[in-house]
């Protein structure tokens, strides 16, 4: 990179640059003119100058001029005023002058903003570019929040600069040295007092502010360090919380905060002391010139206008001087800056900019081999992973590798994965270095996957098909204002040096996963979670979504018409009490008294809490209804019941799991509760304490709590209530439940719920899975199947996937990998988070899957379990970094003796 920040803005804007320069240089003509102007008026028509007599007159806008040929030439007459006429028009001239150099000034100011905000994108745009070219020996070193800090942060100050690196020394030089210039015509002095003044500044400021530079760097670097401090937190919280650090972390932060803090006030302190004594000289100044030039006046040696004259244009001197000296303290620090972010960000060797090169050119298959030449590997510390190994991978062959941890294998795949580069050796495929190949070609013929998995923030779907975005496919056309905007995105992305691809195109090879659309790349995308066994993940992420039934009128209906179908189901496999459905007339034993009481669901559970605290539509519903005075009994027995039996229960213990009305952190709480209300009549008890009591009822379920609390009597006059809540509900509690009805789709609700339109009983221990089961049988033979697993590839997988288990999110990663057809796979333990049973069985998928349909990928996998081996056509085996021997294993011969091993 470029090391001279004021270089690297030449080179890119050289143009734009001269251009505003020269715009800088006319804007000269009217701030001289409105220096001059101020002394005409004083002179002129306020003290009479050249109306002496009475009716004098004087020409205003006459433009002529002398030449030496053609002798006096008078272009213009001008206009015969008098004094008022006069003073009037040189008013309006003033006026005008004050337009002129404002536009002037607004036009130089959005031209700088924009330029600058320009490179600013040019320079974000190459830092990430160079990260995404860093050999993979470097990203091991780097600290992800100390980069993006650098990209986000530390570059900003680059692009207000930008605008101002030449421009503002030409605006604010040219302004200071043009009223300098006009004092020093209007008197010698004077003039010699201003200029030796802004000497002084010009010499002793920026001395003083080169400490301000030190401390700035300081700050920057403390920051970044802070930043990566923090990341480390965030990513580590379960080991710091696992092995009792907090604290030590708490004191680590304490400590860092306290050096910022003292090299900020240290900052604050010497800024404020040359911000004190540049003001200083600012003012001295005036204070001569009211004190020698009044002085001069007095004498007759300096007329009244000329000193307004000179005091008005030394007004516009400190302050172009001062934003003089700032820009120079400016230019020291993004410079600092600037060379501080080129040391983080130069990196040899980087990637060759043409192996990155977009393709949306089918990439060729590999005809050649992938072999390892005498190839040696070593970590950061320089300690030998693999030594002089060559090892060669034919074309439809399967290797597996065995050692274990340390041994070698897993350097090697990681090796033929390009996640390392090697020491000595090469990694060839064909006869041409893997490293120069093409990402295009390496990149979709050889596919890779490791138990370090990365999961992009998005849907589950869009990190399924990540693996498939290589290049723009499709030409989007826009129309009317969108048109326009691509237009305007476009030729802004050519200015600031970035790419043109439009993000809206569709990405997605299907070619290369064997589809010709998104339909057929649907069905790979079923096989292949099938082959992971992700495929009841999905679908249990699925039905426990919910789903917008404005959005997808046809699917609610059908899950709706679904219902009927379940219950004939279970009426057929006598499991009817398998799912107690919800019945507008009668008590559902399996549902939570609230859910009988509201015979519905709660939309807002933070609106639905504060009503039940405050709201007095709830006491008096419960009232007449003849349940507030039982619903308080109820709870405290529930309460005493809870307290007696878990009080004495740690709070991880699993029979916390059961209560749906009151948590661990509650239990002292309520005991203290007890203590107070035990004995006392409800009409003694305030009304936030009946509330928390009565509030425990909602949670409970007589069928999984069993303290005996619901009696037939009690039901009945629930299911009476319901009308109660659901006709009475005032305005101003409208939409806080969705009530229970038979043939509508409930939006608050699961899908599973919807299906289900009911509560799996406590009869079966086993309820969840056979219900589970049933329901995806359904899906199957209704033919809503695909388009429930749809809705669960539409499920957000969070930051780095970790709304996902380990064992899921290495399962997404080995499926991105089988979704494209790729000459070479390099499997490296995958599946460590699997048990070993489920490790074998999806080997054994993956090989069946691989060798299905007359394909015959080359297939390397590193395998921890000896027994696999037989999968494959040779076996190598390493011990400490070095080749032992290779062997062949007995195979299967045909692709149908895969599919056996398979099943």
């Amino acid at each position: 990179m470029e090391t001279r920040l004021s270089r690297y803005i030449w080179s890119h804007t050289r143009k734009q640059q001269l251009w505003i320069l020269l715009v800088v240089a006319l804007s000269m003509i009217p701030y001289f003119l409105s220096f001059d102007l101020p002394k005409q008026i004083v002179n002129g028509p306020i003290q009479g100058e050249g109306f002496e007599t009475p009716g004098a007159t004087q020409r205003f806008m006459q433009i002529s001029f002398d030449l030496p040929i053609f002798g006096h030439v008078d272009l213009f007459s001008g206009f015969e005023l008098g004094r008022q006429g006069t003073l009037l028009a040189l008013s309006l001239v003033f006026l005008f002058l004050v337009i002129v150099n404002g536009l002037f000034k607004f036009y130089i100011n959005t031209y700088k903003g924009r330029l600058g905000e320009r490179l600013l994108r040019r320079i974000r745009f190459e830092l990430i570019d160079r990260v995404l070219r860093f050999p993979p020996n470097h990203l091991k070193r780097v600290k992800p929040a100390e980069i993006a800090t650098m990209v986000k942060d530390e570059v900003e100050p680059m692009g207000g600069f930008t605008g101002d690196a030449f421009v503002q020394p030409a605006l604010l030089g040219g302004q200071a040295l043009t009223a300098l210039i006009f004092i020093l015509l209007q008197n010698l002095w004077l003039g010699f007092i201003a200029a030796f003044v802004v000497a002084l500044q010009a010499i002793i400021i920026p001395r003083m502010r080169k400490r301000l530079l030190v401390l700035g760097r300081e700050r920057q670097l403390t920051a970044r360090q802070l930043s990566g401090r923090v990341s480390e937190i965030v990513d580590g919280i379960h080991t710091i919380r696992g092995h009792d650090t907090t604290n030590y972390e708490r004191a680590d932060i304490a400590a860092r905060l306290g050096h910022i803090f003292k090299i900020r006030y240290d900052l604050y302190q010497w800024k404020f002391l040359v911000k004190f004594l540049n003001n200083f000289l600012a003012q001295v100044t005036p204070f001569l010139f009211y004190s020698i030039g009044g002085y001069l006046a007095l004498q007759g040696r300096l007329d009244i206008g000329q000193l307004v004259a000179v005091i008005g244009a030394y007004k516009d001197l400190p302050g172009p001087l001062k934003e003089l000296i700032d820009w120079d303290q400016a230019r020291q620090d993004v410079q600092v800056k600037y060379a501080q972010v080129v040391e983080q960000f130069s990196v040899e060797p980087l990637i060759d900019p043409k192996v990155q090169e977009v393709s949306v050119v089918p990439a060729p298959p590999l005809s050649g081999a992938l072999a390892a030449v005498n190839l040696s590997l070593a970590d950061e510390g320089g300690a030998k992973l693999v030594e002089h190994v060559s090892l060669q991978i034919r074309p439809g062959e399967t290797v597996a590798i065995t050692g274990g941890t340390g041994g070698g294998g897993e350097a090697l795949a990681e090796a033929f994965g390009r996640l390392t580069w090697p020491t000595s050796g090469r990694i060839v495929v064909g006869d041409n270095d893997i490293r120069e190949v093409p990402e295009a070609v390496i990149g979709r013929r050889i596919s890779y996957a490791s138990s370090e998995v990365y999961t992009f923030q998005g849907s589950l779907g869009d990190n399924l098909l990540y693996g498939l975005k290589h290049a723009p496919l499709t030409e989007v056309l826009y129309e009317g204002d969108r048109a326009a905007h691509r237009r305007w995105e476009l030729l802004e992305a050519k200015l600031a040096g970035n790419p043109s691809h439009d993000i809206n195109s569709d990405w997605i090879d299907y070619a290369a996963a064997d589809a010709s659309g998104p339909e057929d790349l649907f069905a790979k995308v079923r096989a292949v979670l099938d082959v992971v066994l992700l495929t009841n993940d999905v679908l249990a992420l699925a039905i426990r979504s919910t789903m917008d039934p404005a959005e997808h009128p046809d699917f609610a209906g059908e899950i709706v018409e679904m219902r009927g179908a379940l219950r004939r189901r279970l009426e057929a496999e006598k499991l009817s009490d398998l799912v107690v459905f919800f019945e507008p007339g009668s008590y559902n034993i399996e549902a939570t008294v609230g859910e009988n009481l509201l015979f519905g669901t709660v939309t807002d559970r933070a609106r639905w809490e504060r009503a039940l605290e405050s709201h007095p539509f709830f006491k008096t519903v419960l009232k007449r209804a003849g349940l507030h005075e039982t619903f308080y009994q109820m709870g405290l027995e529930i309460a005493e019941n809870v307290v007696e039996l878990f009080r004495d229960l740690p709070p991880d213990h699993p029979f916390f799991q059961q209560l749906t009305f009151m948590t661990s952190e509650e239990i002292p709480v309520y005991e203290a509760l007890l203590q107070k209300l035990r004995g006392r009549p409800l009409a003694e008890v305030s009304e936030d304490d009946a509330i928390r009591i009565i509030r425990l009822c909602f949670g409970y379920i007589e069928t999984r709590h069993r303290f005996g609390l619901l009696t037939d009597d009690l039901m009945k006059k629930i299911v009476e209530a319901r009308r109660e809540f659901s006709e009475g509900l005032p305005a101003d509690l409208a939409g806080i439940i969705e009530h229970y009805e038979p043939n509508r789709y409930m939006a608050s609700a699961s899908i599973i719920d919807n299906v289900l339109f009911g509560r799996i009983g406590h009869k079966h221990t086993d309820g969840s899975d056979r219900i589970r089961a049933i329901v995806r049988d359904l899906f199957e033979s209704l033919g809503l199947y695909d388009k429930v697993l749809a809705f669960g590839l539409d499920f957000d997988v969070g930051a780095g996937g970790k709304r996902l288990t380990a064992s899921q999110r290495q399962k997404l990663n080995l499926a991105r990998t089988l979704m494209r057809n790729s000459d070479f796979y390099i499997f490296n333990q995958p599946l460590l988070a699997l048990d070993q049973r489920t490790q074998d069985q999806i080997t054994r998928n993956v090989f069946a899957f691989l060798r299905d349909e007359d394909r015959n990928p080359a297939i390397v996998w590193v395998i921890s379990n000896p027994a696999l081996s037989e999968l494959f056509d040779r076996v190598a085996h390493f011990e400490n970094g070095r080749l032992m021997h290779e062997e062949a294993a007995e195979t299967p011969s045909k692709d149908s003796d895969y599919k056996e091993l398979a099943s």
